[in-house]
């Protein structure tokens, strides 16, 4: 495995980060996720312009042209020959002192991990996901805006353990008005009377690219969509339920909080959104290899 840092290629065991960098001290740095499928490199633009709008609202200049890390996000792929994977592009604020003052950390500092990753077992796909809500409340807009994929994840952290301690794989968060936002590392659809439903962004989610290529392709199908307010009653009376996510992909959700959706089983138009958003990831985004 070879890591990108800064630019240059060098092998795991010798990528290394500064002590002082602040991304790693107060979690000042934003990064996206980004799948490879058949050597394409699944909507890489619609990912960079995200990064660098992401980099934009805190404030961090990066240090490369969108071209220009589109082009390192290619280099990295081909030098690890990753046909089929998962990329990590970060982008910190870069070392500096031991204050919070980002002006003592002169250039932001970047990096690119490919690799592969498994969020969830193979076989959820088939048999769906059992989820549960959590207390912990989602981070208010006002606090951090949830559209900042920034390096701070504690909020969906503590969550995500909330999950696990209830033996379970994934949580969906609420926020403070008792309003659905998303779960710790995917948006949420549910299906109801035939429409296709996610929570409004103003909730507290975040613009997935996933989420958006799965509205696109519910238009493309005429399925008919809604982005809307959305409670636990919501939750447990939906005919459907799906995650999706850049990691998750499009995961059937067949469980939350001990209500059964669908009778227990994987709704039929998830799979219709799943087998489509799988014919797309080979279609649209940047191919790394010659054919």
């Amino acid at each position: 495995m070879l890591i990108n840092l800064n630019g240059n290629l060098v092998k795991k065991e010798e990528a290394v980060v500064s002590v002082f960098d602040h991304g790693l001290l107060y979690g000042d740095g934003v990064f996206e996720g980004i799948r490879v499928y058949g050597g394409n490199i699944f909507r890489l633009n619609d990912h960079i312009n995200r990064l660098f709008n992401s980099a934009k609202y805190i404030m961090l200049k990066v240090s490369l042209s969108k071209k220009e890390m589109i082009d390192e996000v290619v280099r990295t792929v081909k030098a690890n020959n990753l046909r089929d994977g998962y990329l990590r592009l970060v982008v910190t604020r870069g070392p500096g002192d031991l204050g919070l003052d980002p002006a003592k950390c002169p250039k932001a500092f970047y990096f690119i991990i490919a690799a592969g990753i498994t969020l969830y077992p193979e076989e959820y796909y088939e048999k769906g996901l059992s989820i549960i809500t959590v207390p912990t409340r989602r981070n208010t807009s006002e606090a951090l805006n949830p559209q900042v994929k920034s390096l701070n994840y504690l909020n969906n952290i503590l969550a995500k353990i909330e999950a696990k301690n209830h033996n379970s794989l994934e949580a969906v968060m609420i926020n403070n008005e008792g309003y659905v936002s998303e779960a710790t590392g995917d948006n949420i659809f549910i299906v109801k009377d035939g429409v296709l439903i996610t929570p409004s962004l103003h909730c507290g989610g975040l613009n997935g690219i996933t989420r958006r290529t799965v509205l696109e392709i519910a238009a493309k199908l005429k399925i008919k969509t809604r982005e809307d307010v959305m409670t636990r009653y919501e939750l447990y009376t939906a005919d459907e339920c799906f995650l999706t996510g850049t990691a998750a992909k499009v995961i059937p959700v067949v469980n939350i909080d001990a209500r059964e959706i669908n009778g227990g089983k994987p709704g039929r138009v998830t799979g219709i959104i799943f087998r489509e958003y799988m014919k797309l990831t080979k279609k649209m985004g940047v191919k790394a290899f010659k054919d």
